[in-house]
C-alpha cells in the first residue's frame, strides 16, 4: 500500500500516521490543515492553559506549533528526520482565544540534512513568530514505524 503512494498523497499519508502517534499535538488540540511534499500547515487555538504570567501565549507552546509544523513538513516523503538544530524569534504576541496557524516550508534538502522556514501567524494573518530548522535524517520509514501503545 505504501508503494502505491506518491507525492502529496504519501505527505498526507505520513502526516496522518504522525499524527496519530502524536499525543503531544493532539492534547494541544492542533489540527493539521495540509500537508504536501516539503510542506505543512498546522493550527492550533491558544487556550487558558497556555498563557504565562504575562498573559499571552507562553513561547513554548508557539514553538511547539512550529515545531510540529517542521517535523510534519520534513517527513512528509516517508523519510524519518528528526530536529538537528532549530531556533525561532517572536515577532508578536499570541493572546488568549486566538488560533495560531505554523506554514512549514522546506527551503533545502541535500544528503541527510534539509533546512526549513516555518512562519507562525494569527488566523488572520498577524506574524507571531520564524522558527528556522535544520533537520537529519534517521534510519526506518515514517509509514511502517509501530504505533506505540499509550500506557496509562
Amino acid at each position: 500500500m505504501t508503494a502505491d503512494l506518491t507525492g502529496d498523497a504519501l505527505a498526507a499519508a505520513c502526516a496522518n500516521a504522525m499524527f496519530a502517534r502524536d499525543r503531544a499535538a493532539q492534547s494541544l488540540g492542533m489540527i493539521v490543515e495540509e500537508a504536501r511534499e516539503g510542506y505543512a500547515r498546522v493550527r492550533m487555538p491558544i487556550r487558558e492553559d497556555m498563557v504565562n504570567g504575562h498573559a499571552i501565549a507562553h513561547g513554548g507552546m508557539i514553538f511547539t506549533l512550529a515545531d510540529t509544523a517542521f517535523a510534519y513538513a520534513c517527513n512528509s516523503r516517508n523519510v524519518p528526520y528528526v530536529a538537528l538544530q532549530v531556533s525561532i524569534s517572536f515577532t508578536a504576541p499570541g493572546r488568549l482565544g486566538e488560533t495560531l496557524v505554523a506554514e512549514g516550508q522546506e527551503n533545502t534538502l541535500a544528503g541527510r540534512t534539509g533546512v526549513y522556514d516555518i512562519a507562525v501567524r494569527t488566523a488572520s494573518g498577524t506574524p507571531v513568530a520564524l522558527f528556522r530548522g535544520t533537520c537529519y535524517r534517521i534510519r526506518g520509514t515514517v509509514l511502517d514505524d509501530p504505533v506505540p501503545v499509550p500506557t496509562t
